[in-house]
Formats: C-alpha cells, structure tokens, sequence
C-alpha cells in the first residue's frame, strides 16, 4: 500500500471510514498538525477505529482540546524531565537487577515477557505514580478491558473501573501525601479530583502497556540477530544507538489512538475534512524505503532521520525519556549477563496477543548457558 502513495481511504476495524496514513513525512507533519485531535463536534456519530474506550473514538471537549492538551502537557512536562530521570535511574536499575537475579535464580529456560519485559515497566510507573504494586492485577484487567476489548459494554465498564480506582488513589494522597506524582498533581491548585484521576490512569497505561511491548519486541528483534546481539556485547556504548534502531525496525504496523481532523486539512494534495477518522501508522513509516535504507534490516549504524515510535511535535510521547531509560537499563544489564541468550522458538511461529496497543506477543521462550 505505501508503494501507491502515503495515504489511503480505508474502512476501520468498524467498517467506518477512515484515512490512513504510512509516508514518513507525511505521518511526522500531521503528528504535528493541531487541526488533528482527539475530539469530534459530534461525538456519539463520529467514525471510529475500533470499539475501544481509550482508543477507539472521541475523547474529550472538542472547544477547549487545544487549551486542555496544552494545560495537561505544562502539568506533566516537570514529571518526566531529566531531573526526574535522572533521580529515578538507580531505582530502575535495581529493579531491573533484582528481575535479573531471580530469573537466573530459576534457571532456563524462562519467559522474558513474565521474567522481565512486564513486570519491569509496572514496577517503574507504580514508583513514579505513587501507584501500590500490589494492585497491578486489579488496574492490568480494568486497561485491558477498557483498551482492547471488542465489547463496547465490557470496554466502558473496564474504563469506569479505571476511573474509579484513580478517584481512591487521589483521596488516599490527599489524606497521605508522598514524594509521587499524584501527590503532587493533588498540590496544583487548579486540578480537579476527576482530572487528577483521569491524568493519573492515562499515565498508568500510557507508563507500561507500550514500554511492556518495546521491551519484548526490543529483546525478540536482538536475539532474531545474534550477529548485533554479539555487537552490543562488545561494544556497549552502542546500546542508546541500538535502542533508536530497535525502536523504529521492531514497529511493523499499528495505528494507535483514533484521530479527528479539527477543520480542513491538506495532507499531500488530499483534502481530509473537518470530522474526517485519520489513523495514523507509524510503523509503516519508520520502514518507509523513501527515508530508511533497506528498512527491514537492523542496523545499529544507521544515521539519518529519526523514527517517529514516539510521535512528533505536538504529540510528541511524554514518556518518552522515561520509555529510553528502561530499554537501555535491559540491554545494558541483559546482554552482560546472558551474553549465551537465545530464543527457544522460531519467532516466526510466536502467538501475536490481541490484548496490545501496539502488538506485543504473547510469550517470549528463552534459554542459555
């Protein structure tokens, strides 16, 4: 399809129509384009992509979205800074270490999606958060249902769940304030309980689902290629270069959340109208041939643009450092320490999860020594 062009009408998972965009440039320009948003003039009619309440439809007032991202972005920005990153270091490499330690406690063989790729990303955001651990059933089944679920009832039901468990996070930190986001979004004058809640439960998802999937994608993708595996393994300080790689060669496809056209847009000599579904794909382009060489193929020493895995511009991901610390802390600590790690299985016969943002798989069968 992208041969013939960067974008294309389609019908979604819905049967409604939708645009959907591929060519790179095309994807990065309308990721920055504030006549696209999240909100419709007409929610209960607008087209959607799928029968997801996070993602499948309009979220959102459609006059104050433009003031509400900013406001939402200023809040948020502080938490994810490089101060914060930097402080939060030492306390994802002692989780990732502590995983490490148990996993080969075990023994082979061992799956990196339990043993590592889901329960790091959970304990990470849980710290951050203020979110306890111990709920990480609790809030995993309500995402899980609110996201990807195919039943419109069962998706609204896991969302109200969500919203709720976020409303009795915010009244605890109220009562018991600690050094943790929500405490101190309880501190911004300006926020209501509800937003704080619904702020906190979109950083809750947003903090683990994705990272959860690029850390199992990222660790499938190196051991696929035990040529650049052995590379990382001599030469450590490619990792930040091979975390760049991994990111835009392990995204093959996914359109992600549903987006409105806010007015007319121009995208390529195509007239997207105001209301108009637009799904944009950027998997399809971080392996547009027009941008990356030889696409397909891993190459930790590729120069050139940068993928667009965590948006562009305007929605640009606010996690993304975050996102970065972990997958360099995994490679920085996993390939050391099992420098013999292999895959147990071809990966071309692994089961793809239906229950993934952006298609994680379901297991990840490993072995060494």
């Amino acid at each position: 399809m992208q041969g013939t062009g960067p974008i294309h009408k389609v019908l979604s998972a819905v049967g409604d129509e939708a645009w959907l965009v591929t060519g790179y440039s095309l994807v990065r320009s309308l990721m920055d384009n504030d006549l696209l948003g999240r909100t419709h003039r007409d929610p209960a009619n607008a087209p959607r992509s799928r029968t997801s309440a996070l993602f499948g439809g309009p979220i959102g007032d459609f006059d104050s979205e433009p003031t509400d991202h900013a406001r939402m972005r200023q809040l948020l920005q502080p938490h994810f800074g490089p101060r914060h990153m930097r402080t939060l270091q030492p306390k994802v490499e002692g989780l990732c270490a502590a995983l490490l330690d148990d996993m080969e406690r075990q023994g082979p063989p061992a799956d990196l999606l339990t043993s590592l790729a889901q329960p790091l990303p959970i304990l990470v955001i849980c710290d951050l958060l203020g979110v306890p651990y111990a709920d990480r059933d609790r809030f995993r089944h309500w995402v899980d249902d609110a996201a990807f679920s195919p039943d419109d009832d069962i998706s609204l039901k896991g969302l109200e769940h969500l919203l709720g468990y976020g409303m009795e996070l915010v009244a605890a930190k109220r009562a018991n304030p600690d050094d943790d986001v929500i405490s101190r979004l309880c501190d911004e004058p300006d926020l209501a309980d509800f937003e704080i809640a619904t702020l906190a439960m979109q950083l809750l998802f947003a903090g683990h689902e994705t990272t959860v999937t690029q850390i199992w994608v990222g660790c499938l993708v190196l051991l696929s290629n035990p040529d650049q595996w052995q590379t990382l393994l001599h030469n450590p300080d490619l990792i930040p270069k091979a975390v760049e790689e991994v990111l835009r060669a392990g995204m093959t496809g996914g359109v992600g959340v549903a987006r409105y056209a806010r007015g007319d847009v121009d995208a390529d000599g195509v007239t997207i109208r105001e209301g108009d579904l637009v799904l944009l794909d950027p998997g399809a382009a971080n392996h547009d041939p027009e941008v990356f060489t030889d696409p397909d193929r891993v190459d930790l020493s590729r120069t050139g643009a940068a993928h667009v895995g965590f948006g562009y511009g305007l929605h640009y991901c606010l996690g993304a450092a975050l996102a970065r610390l972990e997958l360099k802390t995994v490679y920085s600590q996993l390939i050391p320490r099992f420098p013999t790690l292999q895959l147990c299985t071809d990966p071309a016969t692994m089961t793809a999860g239906f229950h993934s943002l952006s298609h994680g798989l379901v297991e990840l069968p490993v072995t060494w020594g």
